[in-house]
């Protein structure tokens, strides 16, 4: 196995042999006020819980299922918000971006630059990407075996940048549904890079709902709970206020008010897994 890589951004680093770090935050950014105040939640949560951070809030969701879908507020007021939440709350951000135009502006606020799964074998988006110097993490696309990420990798080393992680977000398995195989995980830890487990989006039900994705979220507990022990560098959560009432993937985000409890356990399970 190639030597477990490092990355670090401010006082946060994430390694596959460190403790766990959560990435988390709303689907979408909807205003100003409330990305100011799930940030300055999360931050409050994982300071107390003593685990590294970083806020994830998409600017926009260029991959709705409906073009009468909630894309969120577009790169400009995206960003603002995003530099407001960094300043503010001093937290790493982290958003996903949908072409290679977008990057020059993104890469001046965001601290990680996130490619959707759909998007992971794009070319000139994952090379664009890299040339800024910024961390990308990159999500395994649903259609894609573990071990195929490394020419997604590949694509990112050969343009000059070895600061990456990956992210395993389920796997397409019949009309609807996403299964999450937890071999994935030791596979793309074989990379060496940070691997992140998305707990959120595996629980989804792509299109299910037709014009919308469904989801289950009773199961991200448990998903989040298995990839702990199976070891991974983070966990990856959408996470809400009131998610039944959000504008854009509400049936398989986490409940803000369950966050603490469930990063309890992971925790501990971490420990136990990477004898910390």
């Amino acid at each position: 196995m190639t030597q477990a890589k490092v990355l670090k951004i401010g006082d946060v680093k994430i390694g596959n042999n460190l403790p766990l770090t959560l990435i988390a935050g709303p689907c979408v950014i909807e205003d100003e006020k409330s990305a100011l105040v799930a940030a300055e939640k999360l931050k409050r949560i994982t300071s107390d819980l003593k685990i590294g951070f970083i806020y994830k809030s998409s600017y926009d969701k260029a991959n709705r299922s409906s073009l009468d879908s909630f894309r969120g507020l577009g790169v400009r007021r995206g960003l603002s918000i995003l530099q407001k939440v960094k300043q503010k709350c001093d937290v790493p951000v982290l958003s996903d971006v949908h072409n290679e135009m977008e990057i020059p502006a993104v890469s001046e606020v965001l601290d990680v630059i996130q490619i959707p799964a759909f998007l992971c074998r794009q070319t000139d988006i994952l090379v664009a990407a890299a040339r800024t110097g910024k961390i990308v993490n990159i999500k395994k696309g649903q259609f894609m075996a573990p071990d195929d990420m490394n020419s997604v990798i590949a694509k990112i080393t050969k343009s000059g940048n070895n600061r990456i992680m990956i992210t395993e977000r389920g796997t397409s398995f019949g009309y609807h549904n996403l299964v999450s195989d937890f071999r994935s995980l030791p596979i793309l830890a074989q990379t060496g890079y940070p691997v992140i487990f998305d707990a959120t989006h595996s629980v989804q039900l792509p299109g299910a709902k037709g014009s919308s994705s469904g989801g289950d979220r009773k199961f991200v507990p448990f998903l989040a709970r298995a990839a702990a022990a199976v070891g991974t560098a983070g966990i990856f959560m959408e996470v809400h206020p009131d998610p039944d009432n959000a504008p854009c993937d509400g049936p398989n985000m986490l409940k803000l008010k369950d966050v603490p409890r469930l990063l309890e356990a992971l925790i501990e399970i971490d420990k136990i897994t990477k004898k910390l």
